[in-house]
């Protein structure tokens, strides 16, 4: 799915409107932080959207001042929903008994522990 959206810069701020969902906003340090932003920010609109919005002509699109610009902001609803609400599979595995000994006197969750170190080896 593409989205217009119209990015306002302030500084090395921006902020995002959504011409064809006009409920939502978001804003972002930098281009690429709001790009991201405004990513996140449109899949948590159109989630549980069963008919979503047509995107609008961009030549349409009436900017208010010179440092307004309309950017095609892209999104992949199924890999974001599988991202945001993925259930949890079961995975055996093995560790050395004295790293389980040490672990359990802490009380760590292993399966957190697994799940957040995995998402940091995969920049996820």
């Amino acid at each position: 799915m593409g989205e217009l959206d119209v990015f306002n810069q302030e500084g090395n701020n921006y902020n995002v409107t959504f011409p064809d969902v006009p409920e939502v906003m978001t804003f972002g340090n930098g281009i690429d932080h709001t790009v991201d932003m405004a990513q996140e920010t449109l899949g948590l609109a159109i989630y549980n959207k069963t008919e979503l919005p047509t995107t609008s002509d961009p030549r349409k699109i009436k900017l208010d001042n010179e440092t307004n610009f309309v950017l095609m902001i892209t999104l992949d609803l199924n890999e974001y929903r599988k991202k945001l609400h993925s259930k949890s599979v079961r995975k055996n595995t093995a560790i050395l008994e004295w790293i389980n000994d040490l672990a359990e006197k802490e009380n760590i969750n292993f399966s957190q522990t697994l799940t957040e170190d995995l998402k940091n080896k995969l920049n996820v």
